[in-house]
Order: C-alpha cells, then structure tokens, then sequence
C-alpha cells in the first residue's frame, strides 16, 4: 500500500453511479433531526440555567409568583413544580426518541472525514492524575459548573438566612439555633436539585443516554461524582438539624417527630441512613475489598427513595422526580429482561485459564463491538451480575454472542468449575439440547449508540490481560485483549461486506504476564473473515510478554480448549431485545405510554381520591406520589412490554425458518475460538512479541507522531486505571506539543471499574 492510498477511507459512501448515498436521506428528515436538537438544547439549558439560578432572590421571586397563579389546576402545587423541575428532562427524553428514530442505525455514514485534525472537547484529557481518574475537557467543564452551582447556592441562600434574621427580634442564642436549622434547610435544598441528576447517568440503557451518546461505563463515573457530592449536602442537611435539635435539648423528640401536615422527620432520619449505608460501602477502600456488600446495601436506594418522599411530601419530592422515573423506566425493563433464561451455546475453557461463553441471540438484537453486557448465572448466584465486554462482532454471526472471561475470582472459579464438571461436546450434540449445567441471563448489550472505532481512519489500540504488582502496582483482572476481538471482528467483516468503514491503519499494543495468554489473539480467525485483508488494511500487532524473559520451548503451538460443550444455535431462547442500543421505536413507545400513564393515575389521584377524601397528610401524599411512578411503567408500559414479546418472538420464528440450515459447524467457524492454521501464520509473521518488558508509551506515541502524520488518531484503552493515566498523558502531551505535521490523539476508554 502507498503512502497515499493509506490516507484515503477505506470504502466510500459514493457508489458506482457517483451518488452520495450518505445524503440520501430526504430533506425533510435531516431539518427535522436539526429541529429536534435545536429545540433539546434550548430546553436544557433554560432548564439547566433555571436551576442555576434558583437559589437567587429574583428567580425565587418569580417562582413563587409562579406557583401562586398556577395551583388551581387539577394536579396543584405538585403539578406546577413538577411541570418546572422535573417535566422538561420528559419532554427532553420524547423528543430524543422522534431524534433517534431519524437518525437511524449508522449515523456515522453521514459524518465527513476532516481534512485537518482538531481538538475535542468529549475525547482531550485535560486532569490525567487525581481523584477523579482521567478526566476530559468536556468532563471537567461539568465539574466546575457543579462546583460552581454549590458554592454559589451556599453563598445565596447563606444571604437569604441572615436576611430572614434582621426581621426578627431574637436574641443571640435564639438567632444561632435558626441559623443552624435555616442552614440544615438550604443544604437540603441544594442536594435535593443535584438529585435531580444523580439518577440520570444509571438509567443503564435511557434513550437519554442513547442520545448523547454516552455508554453506562462513563456515566457510572458521573453517577458516583453526583452521588458524593449529593450524599455530602444531605448529610450536611441532617448534621446541622441534629446540632440545633441537641443544643436546646430536644434531639430525641425531633428525630422521632412524624408530622402529618409538615415535614415527617423520622421518614427523613431512615432516608439518610439508607443513604449513608449506601454512601460509606460505595467508597473506593469498602468497595475494592468487599464488592458484594457495596453491591447489596445499594440496592437501599429504594429505601432512600420512598422515604425521602414521605419526608418531604408529594410537591417537594417532585423536584427530583423527573430523573428518578427515568430510571424506573429503565429498571422495569431491565427486570422483564432478566427474567429470560439464555441459552448457553458452547461453553469452553481455554489453554489461557479464561472461559469463553458464547449465548444465543436473536439476529433483531442491535449492538456494536464496543458493548458489554451483564451476566447472571444462576447455579452460581440470583444476586450477582458480572459486567464483561463482548468479543465478538455483530457480523460474525445472526444468533450468537461471544464473552471471554478471565478466571480471578471466586465467581469465576466457580464457573469454571460448572463448565469441566459438564458434558463433553460430542454428548451435547448428540442430545441437541442445552446444557443443564448452565442457567443463564443476561442483561444488555449496552455501548455507544454509534461505533466510534469506525470513525477514525488511523486506530490505536491498547490492551492489558493482567497487570502484574510488579508492573504497575496492583493487581487488576480482566481480558483487555477482549473488545479488540470484537474491534478486529467488525471492521473485517465491514471491508469483506463492502459496509461503511474508515480504518486503514490499526496499532494494537498487548501486555499479558505469560505467553499462555496468547493464543486468545490467534483465535481470530482474520482470513476467514476477510481475504486478503492486508491487501486494505495495515495492522500491526505489538506483544508484550511481561514474566518471561524469553520464548518458551512451544512457542507458536496452539493447543485447543480443556472442555467444551455446544448444541444447535437454531431454536434456543435468545437474550431479549429489551434493553441496551435496541428497536427505538419500541423502546420509544415504552416511554411514551409509561409518562402518560404516569401523568394520567396523578391526575385521576388526585381528583377522585386525595382532593374527594380531603388527604392531607404529606408523607402519605409522598407515598401516594411514589406509588404512581412505580406503578404506571407496570401497567401502562407493561402493555408496550407484552407486544414487544409478542412481536420479538414472531420476528425470531420468522428468521429462524430462513436460517434453517444453520448448525453448531457454521457458528463455530465465525466465534472467536475457533483456532484457525491462517490465524497462527498471520500471528507468527505480523505480530511482534517482546519478552521481559513492558511497553514504553513515550517512544510509541512519538513513532506515531512521525509514521501517520497530519491526521486524527483515536487511541482506545482497555485495563486498569493506572494504564489510563499513562496513556491519557501521553495522549496529552503529545498532542499539546505537537508540530503542524503531527497528529492529535483522542483518547477513549473502554474501560468498566464498578
């Protein structure tokens, strides 16, 4: 290939007759999308800055002014705060999905490949080392504003208090005790707006999240960055309330104090112990070295959520309830989806010591190679989902998902265990049915809404298996090499399909502790996938063997799985299409109905029962309020859930008579363990292995700099922290200190840390 070919995009969107067919789409579609997205900002940041500026003496004003002109309607104060706080991210999310059904599946056919390189806010590594990990441009602009908005909304209402003071006659003491129950009041407030979020980023598969595009292992980041920061100013709420309470002697009175009319205040001393449970298990030290019990006391956070509404009644608690039914959407589905029982096609354990399963899918199930999917099986345990990335391509075939997993744990030891201790594969196939040995459910895929990895035409990989104390100073498990596969996978299959692809130069840089880990990367089988690939595509592979000084005596011997079992990938039950970058147009009406069906059981509550009966009591009213979020996605949404079965099922019988002569054969020649005699000669000739060293990031980032020129390079990470740092910096440096002729580096991570 010359010099000039490798700067060109691999496959044109321009077909033979010259047409442009990533402009096909009609004008009217593609003015709508930019409609749509016109009018999303313009309600984010009007909602955004109202927040903002809440706290303030002029906004508060006009708010107040506001609910006094607004609470004759059926639905009442409650009504007219939720339609200011919490109706906006609603009406934000309906819109996404009228955005999301134009868009599309493959958005990025339609984006141009820049001339020049230019900085990006979402993928420039501004803070490399600190306590929040690396952090982008655009990550540390939300920081700040966060910071700012706190600091600010102290600073107001702090004002506000010694304002309400000067009205009245009090003596020094009586003025200290109400300053300090004002303050707890302010701090209150404040998190009560930041919860407004908090529960945004864990809607795992939101089509808010599908809109801008951010996969559920950043926004776990920004989930716990909200939920410090949250869990801070509550506490601070309850701490300056017990402090005036025990200086005038009334601490135990107050605590167990449940007011009917007013605030309940035993409900809001349950509701900030749920959360201080969830808030001390959840720190870094508790988390690393019990997970289980950070995993378990999480799921307070129903406790959190009932009883904060009955401490602050129905109109309150709406502040924040437009963000907590987002993820009640979310978690029904993720419930109903899994319930279903997957079938395990083939289960191996491979010479590496890691275990690859490979599940039945249905071919509507949409994902990218940069998904991840949680895991549950439950002869192991009901209560645990491990998250792993995928391994394998969504092209590599119509009804399978491959996962690799490395055996580090308890868990996974177990699962190994499950998979020796099981049928051998001849006695499999010859029973055609599913090992009984393996009950398995799955929840996802979750990614990108769109493939990042075929947007860049120069591509820099790295992976680590296993980073050793000896190397970066702890000890971190997982198969780095993992999203690669499926990376590899995927734009093969798309250069073989003549699909929309932008890659011509991929790097790929691999550390693992022994060599026994690398046949995991012969396993693919690239030739198979595409011939004469490296005809259209420079890969380079760089391995580094960390534990070994030099090759072992079997060097380039790939030995075959320990056990295995399989059966026909034709009529199996399939992961369920419910959740993850799934049909948008089922997902969408899932929403739609489940909102109003929402609005609908308020308004009916209120009319035929809290204003006929006279209900006052705000707890109950809080309850009530609760009840209607939780129960209108059951009802209402169950529906949408019940035609979508129906629907899925119809669609998975209908492919599975056009695919009949699909067998256990044909999928074992596309799944990532096949071991292939072209795969280990492509290994042996391209792929460079390095004994006894670790790979030093300065001298590759700078032949980089000097091999692919004047270009944007999108560098990919899969490993622990500290590899993201030292990458991230790289990254940072480089691209700061960059001649004209050089590139810039994106730095994306692909890496999930609970």
């Amino acid at each position: 290939m010359d010099e000039h070919s490798a700067k060109i995009p691999l496959l044109s969107t321009k077909g033979n007759n010259g047409l442009d067919y990533g402009k096909f789409k009609s004008i009217l579609a593609s003015s709508s999308k930019l409609v749509l997205k016109f009018t999303m900002w313009v309600i984010f940041i009007s909602w955004a800055t109202f927040i903002f500026l809440y706290p303030s003496e002029f906004v508060n004003g006009w708010y107040e002014k506001y609910l006094h002109s607004t609470t004759g309607t059926v639905f009442g104060i409650t009504g007219s705060i939720f339609l200011v706080f919490s109706a906006p991210i609603l009406v934000i999310a309906f819109l996404a999905i009228a955005h999301l059904f134009l868009s599309g599946e493959e958005e990025f056919q339609e984006k141009k490949l820049s001339k020049n390189p230019w900085f990006r806010l979402w993928t420039f590594p501004v803070i490399v080392d600190g306590p929040f990990g690396v952090v982008s441009a655009a990550e540390l602009i939300g920081i700040l504003l966060f910071s700012m908005f706190t600091i600010w909304a102290v600073y107001a209402y702090t004002l506000a208090n010694f304002n309400i003071l000067s009205k009245f006659q009090l003596t020094f003491v009586e003025e200290s005790y109400l300053m300090l129950e004002l303050t707890g009041l302010r701090f209150g407030m404040i998190g009560l707006l930041c919860l407004a979020f908090l529960f945004l980023p864990v809607a795992r598969g939101s089509v808010l999240l599908r809109l801008v595009d951010i996969p559920f292992e950043h926004a776990t980041r920004y989930h716990v960055w909200l939920g410090h920061l949250t869990m801070l100013l509550f506490t601070l709420h309850g701490l300056f309330y017990v402090i005036a309470w025990a200086l005038q002697g009334r601490l135990l009175s107050e605590i167990l104090e449940w007011k009917n009319i007013g605030v309940a205040n035993l409900a809001g001393v349950i509701s900030l112990a749920a959360g201080l449970f969830m808030w001390v298990t959840s720190l870094r030290p508790v988390r690393r070295q019990n997970f289980e019990l950070f995993f378990y006391t999480h799921q307070l956070y129903i406790v959190f959520v009932v009883f904060l509404a009955m401490h602050v009644g129905d109109f309150i608690f709406s502040i924040a309830a437009g963000g907590i039914f987002i993820f009640i959407l979310d978690r029904f589905l993720r419930f109903c989806q899994s319930r279903r029982t997957v079938k395990v096609i083939s289960a191996s354990c491979l010479p590496s010591g890691a275990v690859e399963l490979v599940v039945s899918k249905p071919a509507n199930l949409q994902y990218n190679a940069l998904s991840f999917i949680f895991l549950q099986v439950r002869e192991l345990s009901w209560l645990q989902w491990h998250p792993f990335s995928v391994s394998s391509s969504p092209l590599d075939g119509k009804h399978h998902m491959a996962i690799l997993i490395k055996v580090l744990g308890k868990w996974t030891e177990k699962l190994k265990g499950r998979i020796l201790n099981g049928p051998k594969e001849d006695c499999a196939l010859e029973s055609l049915q599913p090992h009984a040995n393996l009950t398995v459910s799955v929840e996802g895929p979750y990614g990108h809404e769109s493939p990042y990895h075929l947007m860049y035409v120069y591509f820099y990989c790295t992976a680590y298996m296993c980073i050793s104390n000896a190397i970066y100073g702890e000890s971190v498990g997982g198969i780095g090499i993992s999203p690669f596969l499926a990376i590899l996978s995927d734009i093969l299959h798309r250069i073989n399909d003549r699909k929309p692809c932008l890659p011509r130069n991929v790097l790929i840089i691999w550390a693992v502790k022994n060599s026994d880990e690398l046949p995991l990367l012969y396993g693919l089988d690239m030739e198979s996938i595409c011939p004469f690939f490296s005809d259209m595509l420079n890969l380079e592979i760089q391995t580094y063997v960390t534990r070994e000084s030099e090759p072992p005596l079997e060097e380039g011997i790939v030995t075959k799985s320990v056990s295995s079992f399989g059966f026909p990938v034709r009529n199996t039950c399939g992961i369920s299409v419910l959740v993850g970058t799934g049909n948008i147009t089922w997902s969408g009406l899932y929403v739609i109905l489940s909102t109003i069906g929402f609005v609908l059981s308020v308004g009916l509550l209120q009319t035929f029962y809290i204003n006929a009966f006279g209900i006052s009591s705000w707890w109950y009213k809080g309850l009530l309020f609760v009840a209607c979020m939780v129960g209108s996605p059951i009802i209402f949404g169950g529906v949408v859930v019940g035609l979508w079965h129906i629907w899925e099922r119809k669609t998975s019988a209908k492919e599975s008579d056009e695919d009949d002569g699909q067998n256990v054969g044909t999928m074992q020649n596309n799944q990532p363990s096949a071991q292939k005699e072209s795969s280990e000669d492509y290994a042996a000739t391209s792929n460079s292995i390095r004994y006894g060293r670790r790979p030093d990031f300065e001298e590759i980032f700078g032949s980089i700099a000097e091999r692919w020129s004047h270009v944007d390079v999108g560098v990919m990470v899969c490993g622990p922290p500290t590899l993201q740092t030292s990458i991230a910096k790289e990254c940072r440096s480089q691209s700061l200190r960059r001649k004209s002729n050089h590139p810039i580096f994106h730095f994306n991570s692909h890496s999930f840390d609970l």
